[in-house]
């Protein structure tokens, strides 16, 4: 399968493309490195992108910033960070993506354990992790030609635990096979209108 992954240089990206190019056509796009660079957090970059990748069979997203502050610090522009760039993104790549995608092709997009069980200063990125959730379980009843649509959303990863685990107390952190499994399940599988919730 031609497989786009945006992020794919990310820590989870990473582990994500090498698992997928053992048996698939991988493609990366990333910020500023990749086989194409994409702005995620513009719907005309995004739209480049697919015009310069052609027809995929498997779209996986593991993209997209969100401010991290106390409520009371936040503003409206800092909300926005989350909209524009984690929310719209992705929902953006489905928006414009889902005509780049061969039938019986997949989505997948990603979100975190936020979405359920937020921790302090994560008002901003726990709003838009649900809502992605949200999306995804609405836009899976709609896909035509034998589409498919999930969401992978899990726990702190192993790998980033050290830089992280002040910010999440009593978590057990989740080895990178399992969540890197999860893609795997929702690019190979036949499911759709899932949250694939990865946890230790």
């Amino acid at each position: 399968m031609k497989t786009l992954i945006i992020g794919g240089n990310g820590t989870i990206g990473r582990k994500v493309a090498e698992r997928l190019s053992a048996k698939h056509e991988v493609l990366v796009a990333g910020r500023s490195s990749g086989d194409i660079t994409v702005d995620f957090s513009d719907s005309k970059s995004i739209k480049s992108m697919f015009d310069s990748v052609g027809k995929l069979d498997a779209i996986v997203a593991i993209a997209g910033d969100a401010k991290w502050d106390k409520l009371d610090n936040l503003s409206e522009d800092d909300f926005y960070i989350g909209i524009k760039s984690k929310m719209m993104g992705q929902v953006n790549v489905v928006r414009i993506g889902k005509n780049f995608l061969n039938r019986n092709g997949s989505i997948t997009l990603s979100t975190g354990i936020l979405a359920d069980d937020p921790v302090d200063m994560t008002t901003s990125a726990a709003m838009v992790n649900g809502a992605i959730n949200s999306f995804a379980k609405a836009v899976a009843l709609e896909l035509e030609d034998g589409k498919r649509i999930n969401v992978v959303c899990s726990d702190l990863v192993e790998d980033s635990f050290e830089k992280y685990k002040d910010y999440f107390p009593g978590n057990t952190p989740v080895p990178m096979h399992k969540i890197v499994d999860g893609y795997v399940k929702s690019v190979e599988g036949k499911i759709t209108g899932r949250i694939l919730r990865i946890i230790a």
